[in-house]
């Protein structure tokens, strides 16, 4: 017990000590909130470029399908997202040699990253391939 000008206190005074521990805790939480939300939102994007590219080799595979048919149907499945104007898509036809068919997307992780650079994560990209054969 302590006391101050002959006054009994119960216990340390703390004054200060919870704004203290707020100050330091609260960036630490905060960075691992958003780098949750942000690793979330780049699977979530890393799935729709596969599924895409799915639904774009899947219409490629059909017989008499064009390669700008095949870019619409993609960019069709990342409308949602708005994906469509940043993700780029390369076709790769079927031929007798090669009777397979596939389409490729990729996008650059700082176009599609909500938080930018913050955690140290420079360049690098997302890609979503899929290949189907013809029949």
């Amino acid at each position: 017990m302590k006391r101050r000008n002959g006054k009994k206190l119960v216990g340390w005074v703390r004054r200060g000590t919870a704004v203290v521990e707020l100050a330091v805790v609260s960036p630490l939480m905060f960075a691992m909130l958003f780098g949750i939300i942000e690793f979330g939102w780049l699977f979530t994007v890393q799935h729709t470029m596969v599924n895409a590219s799915r639904e774009g080799a899947r219409l490629g595979v059909l017989r008499g399908a064009t390669v700008e048919e095949i870019v619409v149907q993609t960019q069709s499945f990342l409308e949602p997202m708005g994906l469509e104007d940043t993700v780029t898509i390369n076709v790769t036809e079927a031929t007798v040699d090669d009777p397979f068919v596939t389409v490729q997307l990729t996008v650059p992780r700082e176009d599609v990253s909500l938080v930018g650079d913050f955690f140290g994560f420079e360049g690098g990209t997302l890609e979503g391939t899929t290949t189907m054969r013809q029949e």
